[in-house]
């Protein structure tokens, strides 16, 4: 029985010339070929649909989702083309076509056999997730939520909040009392001129009171125990203030517009949903149901979608435009570049080839009459929806009846741009979308005057891209574009230089002859321009010469290896960006960014490309968008004046600040949780064979730093057993000191020490200790001294021993405090009477 190896339609020809005559293997000819690529041409489509069931032949047709299998069986009814509906266990038939569902990529047609299966691929264009992502369909596995690491470097600035701007060191353990605790070493101004540096030790439990410093590049550090911090800190608060009483003035216009509530979804918008190839990610669910809800209020919508590349932004526009159109209302979609319109007008034609909405397109790509026709359609209201660049932004532009506005790419979009938007605010929802928001939008944002959604989860079996910063090096570059042809895939090459890009692909064309390589740039013919990306999305070229016109939009997963040369002198934003273009697949992907070895780097440039080079996760948008604020310098929200405020206290101080003030305002100001100081003979640190990593400790001290709850407590605790096995003692230690913080939070604690025989409990003034609760204290642990003027409680530290015993230490010195807080200043009755009953059992 010999073994059959089926290989693609259009390789069978060419590699007969391979195949050795004298072989003992079998080769047969199954007479297949490749369907035609309808690609949305419906009346194509149909036409061979029926000519084969009047031939009498066996038709299958396979679509991703439901939703499109219901349009093919009614769009074939409609023709009168005999159709059936069917699940995955009935059999197809002659003379009647078979409409399912399945994951399917090319479909064949078999002339000898009179047999064709057609795909969805087939049908509309779009490659399901069949070809592009292996199990794309699958559900994401459960992911936790994920707190950004401090991911601290020495010589990083950081803004405590007590004590201000200092200079991380490093990292430390010191062991106090027989009890072993990390700390960060951070550096202030000398005190004495002439001195090194003062240095303060900070508690990796308290790692919420220290943030990176992002704002300017060399700040000046504060003095311990100085005024200066104070004082910026006030200056930095009186002039929030004001910001605020404008953002509010904003915010209470907007809240008190009336626009229009759209009705809640149809059965063509589940349909719509059904179809989409892919399984949404738990972030994107969360989002969609945001917009949709914003949309069927009154209160106009002015939500930002902040997701990474490809992390499903697209969808959720094409969902929501769907629902405004189906309440009669026109969407305009506003991009940055014309190829990003073409992309667009592809994506949101196939999605709605099977409902009755027109998608026109307003960009250089149409013609003067083509354009004309678009602009009369938005006029009279028979265009639904067009997608288009500034062109939108012109006052020759009328809609009929504009109900959302969608702008992708909002960072790309200046302040004259955004202008012109208010007007369209005023009455009309807006959903804006990016990867990498600039400040003022991340803080309206964040301050709660936007509303804002974001994708923080990747989609199934997507790799973060491998990256390469270095020297121009064409030894390197025939290396990564023959890497790329081997495995059959596609690579674009940046070549930021309209003069010399031709020049540029012959260059490639000497060094790998064997790849088909084609050019493309903004200031080519529109015809020209198109047909070349079409082609190259047709895998007919292999490599893509071309400016930094593919920035956006391209979406080409085949396309895994980018180039780029010069990429000193490119923004960080565009970086990324471009980045973003390839690893959209589940092939593994690489990009290079080059720069002339001759040519000496500028700070500047240098800081960029280290920030590309290092931030390479899944997700890196948001922390590639604060690199580029402290790089270029902090903005501010609403004038120039601010801008001294931001860099004096730091970002993540100034936008909580503002954050603050505005809640104030509201009436909605709520006390930020105290600091709670706990130093007690424990030993409780993450121990390095525990936690392999300084970032990866990092992470989880600020976890435990700024949990608020026992419900959190727990989460933590959880997440570390099953990231690194059972926690040692050490490790349980710390989780306890976060619980006890926990419960001293709720009693309004900030201080708990060892002070000689006693342990010190404060601030308790003296109204929240009445007589009952002195009673209580005294039968409960006798020998306890309330000190009124100074707020403390004395208590004396347990022992092992009433006589010879010595002080408790670890775990069961933390539940003896807590013990104490909850039975004396909680009122917790249930543990009073455990405590009075069992007063020896301290639980170690």
């Amino acid at each position: 029985m010999p073994w059959w190896s089926l290989t693609a339609f259009a390789s069978d020809a060419e590699l007969t010339d391979f195949l050795d005559d004298d072989t003992s293997e079998q080769r047969l000819d199954l007479g297949l070929r490749e369907p035609d690529a309808y690609r949305g041409d419906t009346e194509a489509a149909v036409a061979d649909l029926g000519r084969w069931i009047h031939d009498g032949w066996t038709v299958l047709t396979v679509t991703e989702g439901p939703g499109l299998a219901r349009r093919v069986h009614e769009v074939l009814a409609e023709r009168g083309i005999p159709s059936r509906l069917v699940g995955h266990e009935a059999e197809s038939a002659p003379g009647v076509v078979t409409v399912t569902t399945g994951a399917l990529g090319r479909g064949f047609v078999d002339e000898t056999g009179q047999f064709a299966l057609l795909t969805e691929t087939d049908l509309t264009g779009s490659a399901g997730s069949a070809t592009t992502t292996k199990d794309m369909r699958r559900m994401p596995s459960r992911r936790r939520a994920q707190v950004d690491p401090l991911s601290l470097r020495p010589g990083d600035y950081v803004v405590h909040e007590q004590h201000g701007v200092g200079r991380f060191v490093e990292m430390t353990a010191r062991t106090v009392g027989g009890a072993t605790r990390e700390y960060l070493v951070l550096e202030y101004a000398a005190s004495k001129r002439g001195q090194p540096g003062d240095r303060l030790y900070v508690p990796t439990d308290q790692l919420d009171q220290v943030t990176k410093y992002v704002g300017g590049e060399a700040p000046t550090l504060h003095r311990l125990g100085g005024s200066d911090w104070a004082q910026t800190k006030a200056r930095a608060r009186r002039h929030v203030k004001e910001i605020a009483a404008d953002l509010i003035r904003l915010y209470s216009v907007r809240m008190s517009t009336v626009g229009h509530a759209f009705a809640p979804d149809t059965p063509w918008q589940r349909e719509l949903e059904d179809a989409f190839a892919y399984v949404e990610t738990p972030d994107q669910l969360s989002s969609i149901d945001e917009v949709k809800a914003d949309m069927e209020r009154e209160v106009p919508m002015d939500r930002l979608i902040c997701g990474d590349v490809g992390y499903g932004k697209t969808e959720i526009a094409v969902r929501a435009a769907f629902k405004a159109v189906q309440d009669g209302k026109q969407v305009a979609i506003l991009v940055p570049t014309t190829l990003l319109v073409q992309q667009h007008l592809q994506t949101f034609t196939e999605r709605y080839a099977q409902f009755p909405v027109t998608v026109k397109a307003l960009s250089r790509f149409q013609s003067t009459t083509e354009a004309g026709r678009v602009v009369d359609g938005l006029a009279d209201g028979s265009v639904d929806v067009v997608i288009g660049t500034h062109r939108l932004l012109t006052d020759k532009i009328r809609f009929k009846d504009l109900g959302l506005v969608v702008v992708d790419e909002e960072q790309r979009f200046g302040v004259e741009h955004k202008e012109k938007l208010k007007t369209f605010r005023t009455a009309v929802d807006v959903l804006a979308m990016s990867a990498t928001p600039i400040p003022r939008t991340l803080e309206m944002a964040v301050t709660g005057i936007r509303e804002m959604s974001t994708l923080a989860t990747p989609p199934e079996e997507r790799h973060p891209v491998l990256t390469f910063v270095g020297s121009y090096d064409e030894k390197q570059i025939t290396a990564a574009l023959r890497r790329e042809l081997l495995r059959e895939g596609q690579v674009f090459y940046v070549h930021n230089k309209v003069q010399s890009i031709e020049k540029a692909a012959a260059r490639l064309r000497e060094l790998v002859p064997e790849a088909r390589i084609a050019t493309a740039h903004g200031k080519m013919g529109e015809g020209r321009l198109e047909q070349v990306v079409l082609d190259f999305w047709e895998k007919r070229f292999d490599v893509l010469v071309c400016t930094t016109i593919v920035e956006t939009g391209l979406d080409i997963s085949n396309a895994n290896t980018l180039i780029v040369e010069r990429a000193d002198l490119l923004g960080l934003s565009q970086l990324h960006q471009l980045r973003g273009r390839v690893g959209r697949g589940r092939e593994r992907a690489y990009a290079y960014f080059l720069f002339p070895p001759e040519k000496p780097l500028t700070e500047t440039a240098h800081d960029r490309l280290a920030t590309i080079a290092s931030h390479t996760d899944l997700g890196a948008g948001m922390q590639v968008a604060m690199k580029d604020l402290e790089i270029r310098g902090a903005g501010n929200l609403l004038g120039g004046e601010q801008s001294g405020h931001i860099e004096g206290v730091g970002f993540d101080l100034y936008v909580r600040l503002v954050g603050e003030a505005v809640a104030a305002y509201k009436g909605e100001a709520a006390a930020p949780p105290a600091e709670v100081k706990i130093e007690l003979p424990v030993d409780a640190h993450l121990p390095h064979d525990y936690v392999p990593g300084e970032r990866l400790r990092l992470e989880a001290y600020q976890k435990l730093a700024s949990v608020q709850d026992e419900a959190g407590v727990a989460a933590i605790e959880e997440e570390l057993r099953d990231r690194y096995g059972m926690p040692p003692e050490p490790v349980t230690n710390l989780i306890e000191v976060a619980r006890l913080r926990t419960v001293a939070r709720l009693a309004g604690l900030s201080d708990i020490s060892a002070q000689g025989a006693f342990v010190r409990f404060g601030p308790v003034p003296a109204e929240a200790m009445p007589d009952s609760r002195r009673l209580r204290l005294a039968r409960l642990y006798p020998g306890s001294i309330v000190k009124d003027q100074l707020g403390h409680l004395l208590i004396p530290r347990p022992m092992t021993a009433r006589v010879g015993g010595k002080p408790v230490r670890d775990t069961a010195v933390l539940r003896w405090a807590a013990d104490v807080i909850r039975a004396v200043l909680v009122d917790n009755v249930g543990d009073a009477a455990r405590v009075a009953t069992n007063g020896k059992d301290l639980r170690p």
